[in-house]
Parts: C-alpha cells; structure tokens; sequence
C-alpha cells in the first residue's frame, strides 16, 4: 500500500505519495481533474513505457502536449528554457493549465522554473523517475537552470501541486544512476536522520540488489526528513541549509568536469567525504566518526578518490556556492553523526587540508 507524507506551508501545501505503481489513474488523473491542458515534460532517457503509461493517464481528463528534450545536465540550459515558455505561449497555455514534470531531476529542475516563472506561474506536478530525484529534488520546491557560470545559479523557489513517487520505475534505471542517487540517501542518515543511517547499516546487500520493500522504506524515510526540513524552512534561510551536506564540494567537482565526466550523486559522495574530514579537523566528530562516515560510503561502493583534486582549481566554482552569505562561505559539516550544522567559523586552511 502507498504511503503518504505532506511537505509545504499552508496554501502551498502539497502530498507526496509513495508507493509501487504510484503512478496510477487513482493518484495522477485526481491532480489533473482541474486542468484543460497539460504539457508533459520528458527526456529521450526515459524508457518509452513510463512516458505512455502516464500520457494515457493524463488523456483522460486533459489535452496533453509534450516535450522531449535530450538527456543529461545540459538540458538545463537558458536555450531550454526558453523553449519551453514559448512553446506554452503557441499553445494558449493560461493559469489553469499546468506541467507534469516526468523525468530525474534535471527535468524536474527546469520544468518547475518554467512552471515558476510562465504568467507568473503555473501548477506542475513531479512524476521522478530516477532515484535521486524521488529522494531528493522532486520534493522542496527548489527550481533551476544552469548557466555558463554555474550549476543551478538560475532558479526559484516554487512548491508543486503533488509528487507522486512510484517505485516500480526504478527497475529500469541503469545501476550506476541508481547507486548515485543512494548518496543522496546516505546524506540523510548523515545530517539528521540516526534509525536511517542503522537502516543503511544492516541493509546494505538487500539495498544494492535493490530489494523492492527496503527500498521503499529508505526512500520513505529520507523523503520523511527532507519535507520536515524544507516545510521548517521554505526558501533556505536557516536549517534547510543543511540538505546542502556535500555539495559545495560536490558541485565543484561537478562544474571542474564540465559535468561530463560524473554523475551528481558519485560527486556528492566525494563532497561528503571532504566535508567529513574538514569536520573532524575542525574537531567536530571523532575519528570514529570519520571512518564511520567513510566506511559507509564505500560499503555502498562509492568511488572516493579525491586526490585527482587541488583545492586551487575548485576554489572559483565554491565561491559562487549559494551558501555563500555577505561575502562568507558557510560551510554544512557534522557535529556529530546524524546532526549537521552550518557554520561560517572555520578554519580555511582546512579546506584544502581536507582534500590531502
């Protein structure tokens, strides 16, 4: 049976359901009922079945539209964008229409910011198809592109109208995304979430085999800590903050990649290991809680090479981070295991330290 969790303030509250076939005419055609037209946003990556089964779904109260885009970080491009709006235009899309955003979090990412920003907004509703989007970006309300200067420099902040997470599409998706997007998961455990990181412990064969009710479970939980985060902290002045636990490093490696050459949970994995070892310099954690941290990672086969990196060539991409405040890096590290804190008093010479 699905389960069921809410995230969002008042008016802009919305649920999320979880479940196997989720995506189903109970839960998607019930957000749609009010919708004349509906644009599906998808990418040639996901498998044609999915992105029929949910177009047959919406034909049933509304008049769909779509919009294929190619697959990868790239599509998240101002080109895009503007695709999109233009495309809702020649079309008569008015403010009683709205978006379904089928894909991982890059088409969750810019259909959210057209959604954000058409007449000044339209309701979008997250269908993710990948791992690391049903944990982590489909909930939260965080919308983006990138530009020329940066990973998600462009976005808003815009809650959907309902997620709806249905675990049977993960059987689909290729191992290495599907491990990628357990970072997320483990980041979780890491920052708040204490039965998590036990869970991720003891299930650790169960979860890489990708056994359907532990799987169901971790990604319950983590959605479970996300939304009592980002409902606390709608737009990320204070506590939400600390969903970032290895990203600053993460989207460093990512950018000096040119995004090509990881994946995002693979460069979060490193973040968080960076991070980690800055905390344990900084005398936050104990060395046990280092390895603890570190054991983890790999026992999820997590590649932790960081030896490849100079904190040189990273610094320009961490000091366009978005955590950056008057000037100063705020820096999400561990107190201890499961309790993050974001904090702009560091020693700087730890950062590079950190990746020795």
């Amino acid at each position: 049976m699905a389960k069921e969790l809410f995230a969002g303030q008042k008016q802009d509250r919305y649920k999320i359901i979880i479940g196997r076939d989720a995506i189903s005419k109970k839960n998607l055609a019930l957000l749609l009922k009010q919708h004349k037209k509906v644009l599906i946003i998808s990418d040639n990556g996901i498998p044609a079945n999915i992105i029929k089964k949910v177009t047959s779904i919406c034909k049933t109260s509304s008049k769909i539209y779509s919009i294929l885009l190619t697959k990868g970080e790239k599509a998240k491009s101002l080109e895009n964008f503007q695709k999109i709006l233009n495309f809702l235009a020649q079309n008569n899309f008015d403010r009683s229409d709205a978006i379904v955003a089928l894909g991982g979090g890059v088409i969750g990412d810019i259909s959210g910011f057209a959604a954000s920003c058409y007449l000044r907004g339209i309701q979008f509703i997250q269908v993710p198809t990948t791992l690391l989007a049903q944990v982590d970006s489909s909930v939260g309300g965080k919308t983006a592109i990138n530009i020329s200067a940066g990973k998600n420099l462009v976005g808003a902040f815009y809650n959907p109208k309902g997620v709806i997470i249905d675990t049977m599409v993960l059987d689909s998706l290729p191992k290495r995304e599907f491990k990628a997007g357990l970072a997320e998961v483990l980041k979780y455990a890491f920052i708040q979430n204490r039965y998590l990181f036990s869970l991720l412990k003891r299930n650790c064969k169960k979860i890489m085999s990708m056994d359907k009710k532990i799987i169901e479970e971790i990604i319950f939980e983590s959605i479970k800590t996300k939304a009592k985060i980002v409902t606390k902290d709608e737009k990320e002045n204070g506590i939400r903050a600390i969903l970032n636990f290895g990203h600053t490093f993460g989207h460093a490696i990512e950018a000096e990649g040119k995004y090509q050459k990881i994946l995002h949970g693979e460069a979060v994995a490193k973040g968080m290991l960076i991070a980690a070892r800055i905390s344990y310099l900084e005398n936050l954690i104990s060395k046990k809680d280092l390895i603890d941290v570190q054991s983890l990672l790999e026992a999820y086969e997590f590649d932790l090479s960081i030896d490849q990196y100079k904190y040189k060539s990273l610094k320009p991409y961490i000091l366009r981070d978005k955590k950056i405040k008057g000037g100063q890096l705020n820096l999400v590290l561990l107190n201890k295991i499961s309790n993050a804190i974001v904090t702009d008093r560091f020693n700087p010479a730890n950062l590079s330290k950190s990746l020795k």
